[in-house]
């Protein structure tokens, strides 16, 4: 069988939406209509004729409607192979009528648990008829149509219209691959919520999770790559899914990930006494950043640490754009500008790139929201805790004869701050809440720190600056120096203040050196490497 006739549908939905304009497309083909509570009740109030499951069933709906279309005489209707005589047989025997059309959507269990709804009233929205009507349906759709999108209502009568009220076997197998994908995600949901709530596994046994396809993009990292956006099906955090694309060309794999990056630390900055920041992000790595007092200074000085690699960047910030910032971002070649919001001079700004992606958030993400990291590895996941670790003043441990100054421990936070962000090995150098160097991905902590200072140097050149900013900077190393000549790379940078995890076996060697060198180091105590 291939093409099957609707002569009978079982409508049960949460959401309504399009649901009378289905019942009345239906019942104008004289399709049978059974359905539950209040399904049936917004359907009556159409005008239609509907008939109540329990009239099916025989038996009424009980147990404050826990129980409605658990019975044989709907699911026999669901999975009975039409053209097996056994089974033909049985629903003879017993009067179990042929279901040829399900349209289910469940009870709305996420945005439930969303709203903070206490535990009683998430349990009772945890749907058990409904995805067992979806199951069922989906196993036999070689006679069974299942809808559980309103998005398909109107696919789905196109298709009648075209086939004299019939659906065909390819329409079908579709809806039936959506629908489990439905009550796949719907389980997920389920299961992330009892392990939230009840904590009883930081891991759970069994890791379950559920996305839902935005869109396929051009490609992945590289053209030979396939590549897609999906967006967690109960967001803990706005991000760039939710974001409103203003103008520009179509988001890349890479797009996304640099854009991501850049919204991730910018979004460090989001505290109410934080000034304007701007975050410049190359190969998701910062390539600058920079605090002031307006958001045009923090573009000028994020730009000026390293505006080599700002060529083709992302730019995100922690603050509305405005029509000077928007102006100068235009003066160099930008991927993708990231903000909460932008004013009509920023627009107008912008729009002279036509090819310029301007993305706007709303709200940035929470910096200290818990979570998981996933990576996959080869046969498996690897999971972790996302890295929260925050480090304020009280937490740091003075380790050199001389302390830091109060500028200097402002400038150490600050490095420390964007270190958590660069790829290890990272080493960051800071001065007056802007960055002036930094040192990514190397395999080894010096090369990572003469690096930077490299760049502060050409930074210098390139401006006319009579010293390079490293000089009386503060550095971040986001792990213990294992060696006194990472710290002296910073030293002949010019560094006067170092804040690094310690626990290295030779701390005493790199304290020493420091003292040698006039230096104040901090030791944290925490580590923030980044793969």
């Amino acid at each position: 069988m291939t093409d099957v006739t609707i002569k009978r549908a079982l409508l049960s939905v949460s959401d309504k939406t399009g649901l009378v304009d289905l019942g009345k497309a239906l019942a104008a083909r004289g399709v049978e209509l059974v359905s539950t509570g209040g399904t049936a009740k917004a359907l009556r109030e159409a005008g239609l004729e509907v008939k109540d499951v329990s009239d099916l069933t025989g038996f009424p709906e009980m147990m404050d409607g826990r129980v409605k279309t658990l019975h044989p005489k709907v699911h026999g209707g669901l999975l009975a192979v039409r053209d097996n005589a056994e089974h033909a047989a049985a629903m003879a025997e017993h009067e179990i009528g042929a279901i040829d059309l399900v349209v289910v959507n469940l009870y709305p269990f996420e945005a439930t648990v969303a709203k903070g709804a206490e535990r009683d009233e998430v349990i009772e929205n945890i749907d058990i008829g409904g995805p067992s009507m979806v199951r069922s349906a989906a196993k036999n759709h070689q006679y069974v149509t299942i809808l559980t999108d309103a998005a398909d209502y109107d696919a789905f009568l196109a298709e009648l219209e075209q086939t004299g009220g019939k659906s065909t076997l390819t329409f079908r197998r579709a809806m039936a691959a959506k629908a489990y994908a439905a009550t796949a995600a719907y389980d997920a949901a389920i299961s992330q919520w009892f392990a939230r709530v009840d904590q009883q596994h930081h891991f759970p046994p069994v890791l379950a999770s559920a996305h839902r396809l935005v869109t396929t993009l051009r490609y992945g990292e590289n053209p030979h790559q396939s590549a897609a956006l999906y967006v967690a099906r109960n967001p803990d955090t706005p991000g760039l899914p939710q974001a409103v694309q203003v103008q520009g060309k179509e988001l890349s794999y890479n797009n996304y990930n640099d854009a991501n990056a850049a919204l991730e630390l910018v979004a460090e900055f989001a505290t109410d006494s934080a000034k304007p920041t701007v975050v410049i992000v190359k190969h998701a790595n910062p390539c600058g950043v920079a605090s002031a007092d307006t958001l045009l200074d923090a573009w000028n000085a994020a730009l000026a640490c390293d505006s080599v690699s700002a060529f083709g960047g992302i730019v995100a910030t922690n603050v509305p754009l405005d029509g000077p910032t928007a102006n100068a971002i235009c003066e160099i070649f930008t991927e993708v500008v990231v903000a909460p919001c932008a004013d009509d001079a920023a627009k107008q700004a912008f729009a002279r790139k036509k090819n310029l992606r301007l993305l706007l958030v709303d709200a940035l993400p929470d910096a200290n929201r818990a979570g998981l990291n996933t990576l996959p590895i080869a046969g498996g996941l690897l999971v972790q805790d996302r890295d929260t670790g925050k480090i304020g003043l009280d937490d740091l441990k003075v380790v050199t004869k001389r302390a830091p100054t109060e500028q200097e421990l402002a400038d150490a936070l600050f490095a420390w701050t964007v270190a958590k962000h660069v790829k290890s090995n990272a080493i960051v150098y800071a001065k007056d809440g802007v960055t002036a160097g930094i040192g990514a991905g190397q395999m080894n902590r010096r090369d990572s720190s003469r690096i930077a200072a490299a760049k502060a140097r050409e930074a210098a050149e390139t401006h006319g600056w009579s010293e390079p900013r490293t000089n009386g900077s503060a550095v971040a190393s986001d792990a213990f120096f294992p060696f006194a000549d990472g710290l002296m790379a910073a030293v002949e940078a010019g560094a006067t203040c170092v804040i690094q995890p310690g626990g290295s076996i030779r701390d005493e060697d790199v304290i020493k050196a420091a003292d040698e060198a006039g230096l104040a180091m901090v030791f944290t105590g925490m580590r923030h490497f980044r793969h």
